[in-house]
């Protein structure tokens, strides 16, 4: 019995070393240094920012569930 627990806590403990070093080794060591070509733009403000990414999309959803909605009431009436 100890023989199968010794063989999971070994599994376990390579799995999470090696998730852990993926996630190192991933990691941006080298962020804060420029590269050639690196040219960002300047940041965007809270209200672009919220119609970019909450407003456009919110509006892009209604849109498409408002056509569905044309076009499922267009069809054969049922009866």
């Amino acid at each position: 019995m100890s023989n199968k627990v010794n063989k999971n806590t070994l599994r376990a403990g390579t799995i999470v070393a090696g998730a852990t070093l993926m996630l190192l080794l991933s990691s941006p060591a080298f962020a804060l240094t420029r590269d050639d070509g690196d040219d960002p733009g300047p940041g965007l403000s809270v209200i672009e920012t919220l119609g970019l990414f909450v407003a456009i999309p919110v509006g892009l959803y209604l849109l498409i569930a408002a056509l569905v909605t044309v076009g499922g009431r267009s069809g054969k009436k049922q009866g």
